[in-house]
């Protein structure tokens, strides 16, 4: 007999209704950031997971998220409401909380993506990169990553790493690269709402140590193929401590299927 073992991703987002919009989960240890908090994509995804059951549509199109307070591990409660349900589209609110404090309050809009159509026009285009076995792994060879759990959840093939991996900053605030999730689970609009702050951020190699994000929107354009995805990240402006990080994911077949962008403060 075949069992299938769940996704860390589908485990670590799950929550159960406890009431009527009300849903309760723990905050997983498997999701971490160098500081040992809870990864705001991470919070993010299990607020839309806990949402996505109040309205009808199957996919996340767009979503804005304020961080209130870190990530604190450990039982948690989800706090829905939908705004409107119209035929194309749905908006709802979801507040995740921890011992009654607001950590994070999430505004999403739903669509069925299968159905989206209209006039197109791209003006750029997925990063032209090695095939992910020829680009290196940012982690070979550098052992644990001490708090940050979330590294062993998600992995990275780039090109060329990045200095600050090596402890020598290089002053880039761009960089291209693959990454997908490490126990093989493909992505879905929910799973690149995490996706897109999965990666420890570029701004770090201008010598700064990490950032805390403050607000977070991303915007899922297609349901991505199964496979490897391509990312492009970036921050252009770093003023008085805080910074924005774009980023896009394309997937297998060259098509882009999620952006976002988010503003983050420097410790």
């Amino acid at each position: 007999m075949t069992t299938t073992t769940p996704s860390a991703f589908d485990t670590d987002t799950a929550s159960t209704r406890v009431g009527e919009h009300e849903f309760a989960l723990e905050l997983s240890e498997r999701w971490t950031t160098f500081g040992g908090t809870a990864n705001g994509g991470y919070m993010l995804a299990t607020c839309l997971q806990a949402l996505r059951q109040e309205i009808p549509q199957p996919d996340l199109l767009s979503a804005s998220a304020h961080y209130l307070r870190p990530g604190v591990l450990g039982p948690a409660r989800i706090r829905t409401e939908v705004a409107r349900i119209g035929r194309r589209t749905a908006t709802g609110e979801a507040v995740l909380t921890r011992d009654d404090r607001e950590i994070i309050r999430v505004l999403a809009t739903f669509t069925d993506l299968a159905q989206a159509d209209g006039k197109t026009a791209e003006r750029a285009d997925a990063p032209v990169l090695p095939p992910p076995a020829a680009c290196v792994d940012p982690l070979a060879g550098l052992g644990a990553v001490g708090d940050a759990t979330i590294a062993e959840r998600v992995e990275f093939r780039m090109p060329e790493v990045p200095g600050f991996w090596r402890g020598a900053p290089g002053g880039t605030s761009a960089a291209d690269f693959w990454c997908r999730f490490t126990d093989g689970r493909d992505a879905d609009p929910v799973a690149l709402a995490l996706l897109v702050d999965a990666a420890a951020p570029v701004v770090m190699d201008l010598g700064v140590p990490g950032s805390s994000t403050v607000e977070l929107t991303v915007h899922i354009r297609r349901r991505p193929a199964p496979g490897w995805l391509r990312c492009r990240v970036r921050t252009n402006y770093l003023i008085d401590g805080f910074h924005e990080e774009d980023f896009d994911i394309w997937d297998s077949t060259g098509a882009l299927v999620a952006q976002s962008r988010q503003l983050a403060l420097i410790p």
